[in-house]
């Protein structure tokens, strides 16, 4: 009978049905164990102890109740006797617009007074067929992220031309161009 007992056993732990088995009627005991010992019928809807009233985090009489400030926009540095990042911004948009019955190289001549050097060799060798807009068609807005750093949208016929501008030896110049479509 011992050996019998031992053989089953051993056969039904070694199977994944057995074992599976084994934990759902272990699973059922605990549950049904701790059923019987608690106390359910004192147990009033929601979660016991809990407030009456909501828990209120913030001052509602205060406006901005943060650790941290709200970080003030940095106005564009211009160094005396150079050019707003907003002009700089527009002489280039025109002379980057300026692509029609122009040749390459004046197309390009007409951009470098008004970039910088990483950006006056990414255009290098750009045919100007390829700009996709022929007129400015609105000013320019200012979207500054730093004292030496703004973006600044123009409005163009195709879309809006985006140029990042960054100060250079105390002058602002176009670092990068990008365009999107209206």
């Amino acid at each position: 009978m011992r050996r019998a007992l031992q053989l089953i056993v051993r056969g039904f732990l070694r199977s994944r049905v057995g074992v599976a088995l084994l934990l759902a009627v272990v699973v059922l005991v605990i549950v049904g164990a701790a059923n019987v010992f608690s106390n359910s019928a004192d147990i009033g809807s929601g979660l016991a102890g809990a407030p009456e009233q909501p828990i209120v985090t913030v001052s509602p009489t205060v406006p901005n109740d943060g650790l941290a400030s709200p970080q003030v926009v940095p106005s564009p540095y211009v160094s005396p006797g150079t050019a707003a990042p907003a002009k700089v911004a527009k002489a280039f948009a025109q002379a980057w617009v300026d692509h029609l019955d122009v040749s390459a190289d004046d197309w390009y001549a007409g951009l470098l007074p008004h970039c910088t050097e990483n950006l006056a060799a990414k255009l290098s060798g750009v045919d100007p067929a390829v700009v996709p807009a022929d007129r400015l068609t609105g000013d320019p807005t200012v979207i500054p992220y730093a004292e030496n750093v703004v973006d600044v949208a123009i409005p163009v016929d195709s879309g809006r031309l985006r140029l990042r501008l960054t100060t250079t030896d105390g002058r602002w110049l176009v670092d990068g161009v990008d365009w999107e479509r209206a």
